[in-house]
């Protein structure tokens, strides 16, 4: 289970939904598709990528992430985990993930931070992300 903040117990289908966001994430990233990935951002989102380049409007996003996830050199073999879900009002979450990517050459992780809204048709997209790469010990 996720460990979140103590009124998060009456937001089940909001972490599962949550929850799916993040494993499309991932599963777009291993699947190096774009599309996939773009359809989870709210058109004003701002995304500021583990190397500090800062993206903001789902228009820089686009640009960027169609440039670079089909041509990472990567295996694509990359998991994304929910670590913790906290409820700043009922529609909206931070959402505290790791990423891991397992390439047994050059394993590493990241630590994104998605702050993400619940739309008025139920969807929940990300609105402020920040990937933040963890140092190797």
């Amino acid at each position: 289970m996720v460990p979140m903040n103590p009124h998060a117990a009456t937001h089940a289908a909001d972490i599962a939904a949550i929850e799916q966001v993040v494993a499309t994430v991932e599963h777009s990233q291993q699947a190096k598709d774009p599309d996939a990935f773009l359809a989870l951002f709210h058109p004003d989102a701002v995304w500021t990528t583990a190397g500090g380049k800062v993206l903001i409007g789902l228009d820089a996003i686009a640009q960027f992430t169609r440039r670079v996830l089909p041509a990472a050199d990567w295996d694509g073999k990359v998991s994304y985990e929910v670590l913790h879900v906290l409820f700043i009002r009922p529609d909206v979450a931070a959402v505290k993930v790791r990423q891991r990517y397992l390439s047994p050459d050059d394993p590493s992780e990241g630590a994104p931070l998605y702050v993400m809204s619940r739309q008025d048709d139920g969807r929940w997209l990300l609105i402020a992300c920040q990937n933040t790469a963890v140092a190797a010990a």
